[in-house]
């Protein structure tokens, strides 16, 4: 039996994905993140803080030492929007190397929505219907169109739950006049850039989907079998940003089911998928627990 891992690393989080792989079929061993913030302040900076990289690095760390106690095979680190952006992301790349041994290959958004979009397939089954993913992260918002198997367009877009928290929601609790600005300067954004707006099916990845899958679930363990296929409506989107509306950052902590080092962007993540929900003119969509590690399994090991 060999045992691989998977370091996913994000402008908000680190997702780590230790697996095996016994008679070409995998098993899951250990699926976790770290909320490590990478791209702080990246938008007003346009580089990664010393602070941020040491954070990361730290957390790195913790994850390889984790795989060498498994005696993984092979660990396969890739970076995404923030380090396809930041300014100075050679600096940390050369600090992952040089510290950590560790060579973390960058993807493009092109890819990125290509593995995506081969691990959610298996959340739906066979169709011929349109199939429009999502995935809210820190820094960018991705879309992936297909229909059926076959991934036919995406976009990346520059705006995550980060940009907005740190423009917009400056009071603590957040003030509606704040939350009504945040919304509309949301809906023109989108609204302008995303053109195909049919969905059959609406299918939501990553960690600010399955955090409010988690509070609808009142999920304190988190389950990702009770997670993958949940059905999320408008009005529970609507009721949740209300909630994070209400309280502060740090009485947010204490909700069942939502990460504490999420507490401060879940509201203006919850924003972006009203926006979506609104747009696409659908009054609900499936979350999948499966995101890139999982496509990066698939494409490696099982394709």
């Amino acid at each position: 039996m060999n045992k691989y891992a998977i370091l996913d690393i994000g402008t908000n989080s680190i997702k780590f994905f230790l697996f095996s792989i016994e008679n070409g079929k995998p098993a899951t061993i250990i699926d976790t993140n770290n909320i490590s913030r990478l791209g702080e302040g990246l938008q007003k900076t346009g580089i990664i803080s010393d602070e941020a990289m040491t954070r990361n690095i730290k957390a790195l760390r913790e994850f390889m030492e984790i795989a060498a106690k498994e005696n993984v095979k092979e660990i396969i680190a890739v970076g995404t929007m923030c380090l396809r952006t930041a300014n100075n992301s050679d600096v940390f790349l050369k600090r992952a190397k040089d510290e950590l041994g560790l060579t973390i290959k960058v993807i493009q958004g092109e890819e990125e929505a290509r593995l995506s979009y081969l691990a959610v397939l298996s959340t739906i089954g066979n169709t011929d219907k349109n199939v429009v993913v999502f995935d809210t992260g820190g820094g960018s918002t991705e879309f992936i169109f297909g229909k059926g198997t076959k991934l036919e367009n995406r976009i990346s877009l520059n705006l995550g739950a980060v940009r907005p928290t740190e423009e917009f929601l400056i009071s603590d609790p957040v003030r509606e006049e704040e939350l009504a600005k945040m919304q509309d300067y949301m809906k023109n954004f989108f609204g302008e850039r995303i053109v195909a707006k049919k969905a059959d099916f609406l299918i939501g990845i990553g960690g600010t989907v399955t955090s409010m899958g988690a509070v609808m679930h009142k999920m304190v363990n988190y389950d990702p079998m009770v997670i993958q296929g949940s059905q999320m409506t408008q009005r529970e989107v609507n009721a949740q940003i209300e909630m994070y509306m209400k309280k502060t950052i740090e009485e947010r902590k204490q909700i069942p089911g939502l990460q504490p080092k999420r507490a401060d962007v879940i509201l203006a993540g919850a924003g972006i998928i009203k926006t979506i929900m609104e747009i696409f003119d659908i009054d609900s969509f499936t979350i999948s627990d499966r995101g890139l590690r999982h496509g990066i399994l698939f494409d490696r090991f099982l394709s």
